[in-house]
């Protein structure tokens, strides 16, 4: 009896919807991120809307901004605070006026990354 070849499938990216704003593409991120804490399989094509990357590329980009310092220690405290509770901070608010600039400063430094590699609009 003749055993069956491995061959792999092809492989050819989907061209996925990509984000709106650094801010939509941060809180799907915290969004899958819990998800695969809780246990669930993260895979690319699976969702009902395909996007253009998966939520580790998200996360190696702010990996790469804090480790050339571009992101200090409380950009990140404030994106994992806020990204957890899916609501940006209030700038209007009191006690909220730091993390507010601190939330706006992350997102547009991700968003210029996340814009060059496609990401985001």
């Amino acid at each position: 009896m003749q055993r069956e070849r491995y061959a792999p499938k092809p492989y050819f990216p989907q061209a996925g919807l990509p984000f709106a704003t650094a801010e939509e593409a941060w809180f799907w991120f915290v969004q899958c991120f819990q998800a695969r804490r809780a246990g669930a399989r993260i895979g690319a094509g699976r969702g009902e809307t395909v996007r253009p990357c998966d939520p580790d590329d998200v996360l190696a980009a702010v990996n790469r901004l804090y480790r050339r310092r571009c992101l200090r220690r409380e950009h990140l405290l404030v994106l994992s605070e806020y990204g957890e509770r899916l609501l940006p901070p209030d700038g209007n608010r009191k006690g909220e006026a730091a993390a507010a600039r601190l939330w706006e400063e992350a997102l547009d430094r991700l968003a210029c990354v996340l814009r060059s590699k496609g990401i985001v609009q």
